[in-house]
Order: structure tokens, then sequence, then C-alpha cells
């Protein structure tokens, strides 16, 4: 069954967006920051997943993060 909603809310993407200093956020610009925080976040994962499972393990650590981030960037 889909999951209703975004798995990161419009509410903390529009807190983001005034910590970087917007006075005022539209629900579709923190509607689309979070989509494409969730593109980003699903490459990463994936690769992190990729480079855990290439050491031998089934458990994702930070380190593989950190790497699939600047493989990815």
């Amino acid at each position: 069954m889909p999951r209703k909603g975004s798995l990161i809310p419009a509410a903390p993407m529009a807190e983001l967006m005034k910590r970087a200093g917007a006075e005022r956020v539209s629900e579709s610009a923190a509607k689309a920051l979070s989509k494409f925080l969730i593109e980003i976040g699903l490459e990463i994962s994936e690769e992190a997943v990729r480079l855990a499972k290439h050491a031998g393990r089934k458990t994702v650590k930070a380190e593989d993060v950190e790497l699939a981030k600047r493989r990815i960037f």
C-alpha cells in the first residue's frame, strides 16, 4: 500500500530554507526541496549499500555513506 505524504515532511524543509535566509517559503518550494533531497539520499544510499556488500557486510556503516557521498559528488 502506498504511503501517504513524503518521507521528508515539508515543514522541516521550510525551516531549512528559513535558516538559509528565506523570509517566507511556499509549500511548493518546501515540497520540491523534499523531493530533491529524497532523490539525492536514495542515490547515496544505493551506493552505500553497494559499498557495504562489496566489503562483505550486510550492515551499512557511516564510512560507507561518507565514501558514497564523495563518489557521487
